[in-house]
């Protein structure tokens, strides 16, 4: 048995079979020439390499059911993997390169395969676009096998398993909520990192910040997680094990008290109402968010549903289509049943890439600061308006919210109400049903938001904090970088006045002001905040009934003494 001491992402302890995730490989594609004895042999490799792969496409499609919509888009997919890995003029072409110029056949299929592709890119036609990104797809699936490279599939993580592994995707994160995880281990990662946010959204124990883990934990073996102390315990002896059952066994039966709060509305004991909303990155969380008693969706992240898309059907390029988006707002708004969704427009760039045929890939030396959120959606208007059609056909269907992420200046809400204008006028056009009325809102999370807030205040109608990024953006702190973890500080002065100049100028013209950060479901900071003057929070789904008990317990002069002590604790 031995006990490693990381830092606490996500509270909770669980026991689980460790799945240890496996470190990236990178493709390095080999050059060199081979005899014209050799020719045979490579185009033998070749076909043999293409056959695995054809064989594994073959597999999945018997495994997909079409029940769903999903199950449809991924059947096409892969039948259209098949028929480019069987395309004669391709095959011949990478055979005549072969013979004519003999090199190893993975230059020559890398060459041909991207050769092939900016044909189609040139070609003008989004269709034949989008197959050159398909291409490269499918034939690099061959060159991995031919250079034994193992993509690791997220999807491979069975129930029950505490994940290990040196560092998590947001996009592969996504699994923590189609699986039933049982913990999370680290070596990167911040505790107010996205896969952190996540783990503690769906309530899962994780401890990051442990060097060198996957060599120190073998794949099977059985875990303790105690996200609580931050502590990771490998091979435990009986005795501990019978130690930890018990405390999860006071966690679980902690847990059912504080259920009894989930239909009981938040309000402090002196009778101040609070709305408690949830914050949630897929259509089936609304349900949850709606079990757990919430007022409200405050925050729907939809890059998640990007990401979802890439690694439920594993194409990195496709887009979400205006359909497949409708058909997910529109679920969400009829699930909350006409409480209020605010759903913020795609949050991408940064730690969360997503790739498709109406955004090119490109690298960025510091993407955190770069083209990311509404800075992309602006950049990309096509990529935009296709998310705005949807949102606006789906406001029909209950009461929406539009909030636009990592505002800096008000040209970008003038800019984006131009193209809602074009959108409204386009839908008119269709004699296509939407609300005129939809508020549009922008999240307060860069320290030139806070500061311009009463700016900001007359052109939105509503704010909400993201103190997640106000935190990472006025200090200065990468939030998802381990090393410096201990600078992160939401309780910074800078953090604390933005927070109130913004509120402030919410309620000077009389706008609504809520705070859907991590700093909204945490015990210490909604005293603070509650203090302050926000009456509207949006956390994670499993903190609503908490939140709700600690408000039942204290006043509101309690909450402003308390809050008037941490402004002017310098």
């Amino acid at each position: 048995m031995n006990v490693f001491l990381g830092v606490s992402a996500s509270t909770g302890i669980s026991i689980g079979k460790a799945f240890v995730i496996p470190e990236a490989v990178k493709r390095v594609i080999p050059q060199f020439p081979v005899s014209i004895s050799q020719i045979e042999q490579e185009w033998s490799r070749f076909i043999k390499a293409k056959a695995k792969i054809s064989g594994k496409i073959q597999k999945s499609l018997e495994e997909i059911n079409n029940e769903s919509k999903q199950d449809k888009i991924q059947r096409e997919l892969l039948e259209t993997y098949l028929l480019m890995l069987d395309d004669p003029v391709f095959l011949q072409e990478v055979k005549q390169n072969l013979e004519a110029n003999p090199f190893n056949i993975e230059y020559i299929l890398d060459v041909k395969t991207e050769e092939y592709a900016n044909r189609l890119r040139i070609s003008g036609n989004a269709y034949l676009t989008e197959r050159a990104q398909d291409i490269c797809d499918i034939f690099g699936r061959v060159l991995n096998e031919l250079l034994n490279i193992h993509v690791f599939n997220i999807n491979q993580v069975p129930d029950g398993a505490v994940i290990v592994g040196r560092e998590m995707n947001p996009s592969d994160a996504i699994i923590l909520s189609k699986r039933k995880i049982a913990g999370l281990v680290l070596t990167e990662g911040g505790t107010s990192s996205h896969v952190a946010i996540l783990a503690r959204n769906y309530g899962i124990p994780a401890v990051f910040g442990i060097e060198k883990i996957t060599k120190e934990v073998h794949h099977g073996e059985k875990l303790i997680v105690d996200g609580t102390a931050g502590e990771l315990i490998t091979d435990p002896d009986a005795q501990t094990l019978s130690d930890y059952s018990e405390k999860i066994k006071i966690e679980q039966e902690h847990r059912a008290k504080i259920l009894a709060f989930r239909d009981k509305p938040a309000q402090t004991k002196d009778g101040t109402r609070f709305s408690l909303m949830a914050n949630i990155g897929t259509p089936e969380e609304a349900k949850m968010a709606l079990e757990e008693g919430a007022d409200g969706i405050g925050l729907f992240r939809t890059e998640f549903l990007f990401m979802q898309e890439s690694v439920t059907t594993q194409l990195h390029n496709h887009a979400m289509s205006e359909e497949e988006q409708f058909e997910a707002y529109k679920s969400v708004l009829e699930t909350m049943q006409g409480k209020p969704v605010t759903i913020r427009t795609l949050d991408a760039g940064g730690d969360k890439v997503i790739a498709s045929i109406d955004r090119p890939d490109g690298v960025e030396k510091n993407p955190l600061m770069g083209l990311r959120a509404i800075r992309l959606t602006l950049n990309f208007p096509k990529l935009f308006k296709t998310q705005l059609r949807a949102l606006y056909r789906a406001s029909v269907y209950g009461n929406l919210k539009i909030m636009l992420p990592l505002i800096t200046n008000v040209d970008q809400v003038v800019k984006t109400k131009e193209l809602i204008a074009e959108v409204m006028e386009e839908l008119d056009a269709d004699g296509i049903p939407y609300n005129k009325d939809v508020p549009v809102g922008i999240m307060v999370e860069t320290a030139a938001a806070g500061i311009t807030a009463d700016c900001f205040a007359k052109i939105s109608d509503f704010f909400s904090i993201g103190t997640n990024d106000l935190t990472q953006y006025t200090i200065g702190v990468d939030r998802e970088n381990q090393t410096i973890a201990n600078l992160y500080n939401e309780f910074h002065l800078a953090v604390l006045r933005l927070i109130q100049h913004t509120i402030e100028a919410a309620e000077a013209e009389n706008i609504p002001v809520s705070v859907c950060g991590e700093m909204a479901g945490k015990t210490d900071s909604v005293l603070v905040l509650a203090g302050m003057g926000i009456r509207t929070l949006s956390m994670g789904i499993h903190n609503i009934p908490y939140v709700k008990e600690l408000l039942s317990s204290i006043s509101i002069t309690e909450l402003q003494s308390i809050s008037s002590k941490t402004l002017n604790n310098l």
